[in-house]
């Protein structure tokens, strides 16, 4: 690992009801997700475009996947302005946990949610 290549390259969010949580974070972030099986699991993709560089993930429904308010956070991308995502996660099933936050100029604004499975989740935007 350098400065030149992702710290993260994939993550996944577990859940426990896949069309649930799919219809959560389709809702808040007004996009499609595709669905499989793979190895077992039931998973739905997040948009990405193959070997761009770009990180990207999936919601995966399995044994060795609990959901959880604690352990490390995913930070999505809410630029221009995170409030767009986090004022539609209330009625879509989720429970904001914290506001948009100011960090710093240089860092923009942060905020925290908890989805339909319970899952701890933050978004980042620069404004």
């Amino acid at each position: 690992m350098n400065a030149n290549v992702n710290v993260l390259n994939w993550f996944e969010i577990s859940v426990t009801d896949m069309a649930r949580a799919k219809q959560f974070y389709e809702t808040i972030f007004d996009i499609e997700m595709y669905e499989m099986e793979m190895m077992g699991m039931k998973m739905a993709f997040f948009p990405r475009e193959e070997n761009n560089g770009k990180v990207s993930g999936a919601l995966v429904q399995g044994d060795m996947h609990k959901p959880s308010m604690d352990g490390a956070k995913i930070y999505f991308n809410g630029n221009p302005d995170l409030d767009v995502a986090l004022s539609k996660v209330a009625a879509a099933g989720g429970t904001v946990t914290m506001p948009k936050t100011h960090i710093d100029p240089e860092t923009g604004y942060m905020a925290f949610f908890i989805d339909t499975e319970g899952n701890g989740v933050a978004l980042h935007s620069n404004g």
